[in-house]
C-alpha cells in the first residue's frame, strides 16, 4: 500500500470519530490491532478494543479531530493533531500526536501522546 493510501486511511479514520460509531471505528482495525493510549495500558484485538472505545465514546456528545499535521513513510503515519471533544456541556481541546502502523490497509498499532491531565481538567475529572 502506497504511503499516500496509509495517510487516507489515517485521515478517513480521524474523521470517523466525529460519527460517534464503535463499529466503525472498529472495521479500521486489523483482528489483532492494538491501541495504546498513553498512558494507559495498550488494549489489543477488536473484542477488547470494542468496550475500551465505547467507554470513550458513552460521555461524549460531539467530536471533531483537526490534523494539524500528517505524514508518513512506509507502513507508519505521524498526525499531529487537536481534538475537540463534546461532553455535555463541557468541552475538552485535546493536543495528541498519534503514530499508525498500517498493515493491508488496515491499523495494526495506534499509539496516541498527549497529555492525560489537560484531558481529565476539561472532561471534569
Amino acid at each position: 500500500m502506497a504511503e499516500v493510501d496509509n495517510e487516507r486511511l489515517v485521515r478517513d479514520f480521524i474523521a470517523a470519530w466525529s460519527r460517534l460509531d464503535v463499529e466503525e471505528l472498529l472495521g479500521y482495525f486489523t483482528e489483532d490491532g492494538t491501541y495504546y493510549n498513553m498512558p494507559i495500558m495498550p488494549v489489543s484485538g477488536k473484542d477488547k478494543l470494542r468496550p475500551f472505545i465505547a467507554a470513550f465514546l458513552k460521555d461524549w456528545t460531539a467530536t471533531d479531530w483537526e490534523i494539524l499535521n500528517i505524514a508518513s513513510r512506509g507502513n507508519v503515519v505521524f498526525a499531529e493533531r487537536v481534538d475537540r471533544t463534546r461532553l455535555g456541556e463541557r468541552s475538552v481541546d485535546l493536543p495528541c500526536c498519534g503514530v499508525f502502523e498500517i498493515e493491508n490497509g488496515k491499523i495494526r498499532i495506534w499509539r496516541d501522546y498527549f497529555d492525560m491531565a489537560t484531558y481529565g481538567k476539561g472532561a471534569g475529572g
